[in-house]
């Protein structure tokens, strides 16, 4: 996957737009991308590990970084800033998005957790 031609955070902090070529853009909330985190926290070692995320209804993003030509690091404002954001996770992020939100919501339910806590 080559690099994404825009990245581009909303005033509000709270969505990142991704825009590779030829494609049109894709709009990730902050949310979405705080609880489905590449980091080992969030993803643990193995599938078994996974970790649900609660209470992240008004995470924003504080910064975005560079890691190499390949990633970016996403630093939220709770201070969660392990996650390396690889070019095609962005990407299946965003192609994937309505799945996986739709997916969080059914794990939050299933495990009594709510998005505000």
């Amino acid at each position: 996957m080559t690099a994404p031609k825009e990245l581009r955070v909303s005033k509000d902090r709270k969505l990142l737009s991704v825009t590779f070529p030829n494609h049109q853009p894709f709009e990730l909330p902050a949310e979405l991308l705080r609880v489905a985190s590449p980091s080992a926290e969030v993803q643990g070692h193995s599938p078994d590990q996974r970790v649900t995320v609660p209470g992240k209804r008004n995470v924003a993003i504080l910064k975005i970084e560079p890691v190499g030509n390949y990633a970016v690091r996403i630093t939220f404002d709770d201070f969660h800033d392990t996650g390396i954001f690889t070019w095609n996770y962005l990407h299946t992020l965003g192609h994937e998005k309505d799945e996986r939100w739709n997916a969080y919501l059914a794990e939050l339910a299933g495990k009594g957790l709510s998005r505000d806590r």
